[in-house]
């Protein structure tokens, strides 16, 4: 809007039987190329606020699924404080596997199961569906007698519950700008992060009250308790999930049509894949950029020093309480964590960088090791649990930078979502076996940690430092970026063999002068 156009109206507009408040039902051949509006600056500004005060609304169902798909993975934590372990006989190595097994169902369907809903045009339905198979399986949970059973049903889970967070990570990249995203994404990890202290309450409640219950152990009531809840939200979830900025119900057509225009602003080229795309063409471009495993290793590491989650309520234990009230005391340092996250989150939207807003709370959180490992003090490792669980808030900043650093086109993001996420599952693999270390408090688990813990802190600097150099490349105009695809060339090839020549190319162009990575 440069030169102040006059104002075309939609064939929508035109229609005087339709109004701006009613709601617009995408036909199959809709598409705002066809019907584009051009809006003045104070409209416009009306029409998003409306998009985004419901989108936010729909959008935080998510939150609440992500409680329930850590709760459904994370319940095995709670329930082996009331018997879990010895009702089924498994020594600390079973347990661990039972832990870790897990992740390698979740690490074999990430990928695919991005690239699938990517193509999709109805990602809610699909999300639904996976949920209440998941719930289902943790509800099975509840039957199992012995370590095979338990083994069976936590990699099921695992293979289902994969779907999930690489889903929903690549849903709001494509309705939420960069300026927007890790804000949106703190607001979904919450989920994740009160989740531990709802299961902990949760645990507190069933394993307390339902021992004996119809002759069956307070444990397996956990179990079968959280998966009837998964599978009633899961229901809940078809009808009230966004889908597409293209298709979605319940928002007008103005509200569509400036969902499109916010990603087509925010990087410079149309959040869609090319038509000439093929089904593998994401996966190709994330396997040839170098980025992407500097990514892998670094959020693997990462993941290995954040392993205490899954033994929260074990490390609280150490503190010298009963049952009960290590469960309760377990809940406050994550309610504390999901506050800094959120905070540290909108900072990092505000100023647009990442690295420092990720290396904070990993900061805080070798204070809180350090503690832990260095005095027998009560209140003082205490203190350091909640300094612990904060450095999750540089987690979130980190799904955050993945988006921003593979924005175009979403073929390609989808991919390298999910790989990097699913990659660093391994990290959950070792960090199973890392908490098995009890002397002197689990001092030798904390030491590894506090490795792992500095290893992240150098290896997000090493990714930073190749951001600037792309950054500086761009600047200079030595590099290009079209659809995702980075090369060293003035003319790139988009990822379907066209160059700078095409339509594609010379988009590429365009997108080269205005985008630049985020560090």
């Amino acid at each position: 809007m440069a030169d102040k156009p006059e104002k075309k109206p939609s064939a929508f507009l035109q229609n005087p039987q339709n109004s701006k408040s009613q709601p617009f039902t995408p036909g199959p051949s809709e598409s705002h190329h066809e019907k584009a509006t051009i809006f003045e600056p104070e409209e416009r500004a009306a029409i998003e606020a409306n998009l985004k005060r419901k989108l936010d609304l729909r959008c935080s169902l998510f939150v609440l699924i992500y409680i329930m798909n850590y709760l459904d993975r994370n319940n095995i934590a709670a329930a082996r404080l009331k018997g879990l372990q010895d009702d089924l006989k498994l020594d600390n190595t079973q347990y661990a596997t039972c832990l870790s097994i897990l992740y390698v169902g979740y690490i074999l369907i990430q990928v695919p199961s991005n690239m699938l809903i990517n193509r999709i045009s109805r990602p809610s339905l699909y999300i639904s569906a996976v949920m209440v198979v998941w719930g289902l399986i943790s509800t099975l949970t509840g039957l199992t007698t012995n370590f095979g059973g338990m083994v069976a049903t936590r990699f099921l889970l695992g293979f289902v519950e994969a779907a999930f967070l690489p889903g929903a990570l690549l849903i709001l990249s494509k309705w939420y700008t960069k300026r927007e995203l890790a804000l949106r994404n703190a607001i979904l990890f919450c989920g994740n992060i009160i989740s531990n202290a709802f299961s902990a309450l949760i645990g507190a409640g069933v394993l307390s009250n339902m021992q004996g219950v119809m002759g069956h152990a307070a444990w397996r009531w956990l179990f079968w308790i959280e998966g009837a809840v998964t599978v009633a939200v899961a229901i809940s979830a078809a009808f009230i999930l966004p889908d597409l900025p293209t298709n979605t119900k319940g928002f007008t057509r103005e509200e569509l049509e400036v969902a499109q225009l916010r990603m087509t602003e925010d990087v410079g080229l149309e959040d869609k894949d090319s038509a000439y795309m093929g089904v593998f063409d994401g996966l190709l471009m994330v396997v040839k950029d170098f980025k992407v495993y500097v990514m892998m290793l670094v959020f693997t590491v990462y993941t290995v020093g954040l392993s205490f989650n899954a033994f929260f309520p074990t490390l609280t234990a150490t503190l010298g309480f009963g049952y009960v009230p290590t469960l309760l005391m377990s809940a406050p340092p994550w309610v504390f964590a999901c506050i800094v996250s959120l905070v540290n989150a909108w900072h990092a939207d505000k100023t647009q960088e990442k690295f420092y807003h990720i290396i904070g709370p990993i900061v805080g959180g070798l204070v809180g090791f350090v503690i832990s490992m260095s005095t027998d003090n009560t209140a003082a490792r205490y203190v350091a649990l909640f300094l612990q669980a904060s450095s999750y808030a540089g987690y979130i900043i980190f799904y955050s930078w993945i988006s921003s650093s593979f924005p175009r086109p979403p073929a390609k993001r989808a991919v390298a979502l999910a790989m990097v996420n699913a990659f660093a599952q391994l990290g959950n693999v070792a960090g199973s076996y890392v908490w098995d270390l009890k002397e002197n408090g689990y001092r030798k688990s904390y030491g590894i940690v506090t490795a792992m813990f500095v290893l992240t802190i150098v290896g997000c600097w090493v990714f930073r430092m190749m951001l600037v150099r792309l950054n500086k490349k761009l600047d200079s105009g030595e590099l290009q970026i079209g659809w995702g695809t980075s090369g060293h060339e003035k003319n790139v090839d988009n990822g379907a063999g066209r160059g700078a020549g095409s339509p594609d190319g010379a988009a590429a162009a365009e997108v080269s002068s205005r985008f630049r990575y985020l560090i």
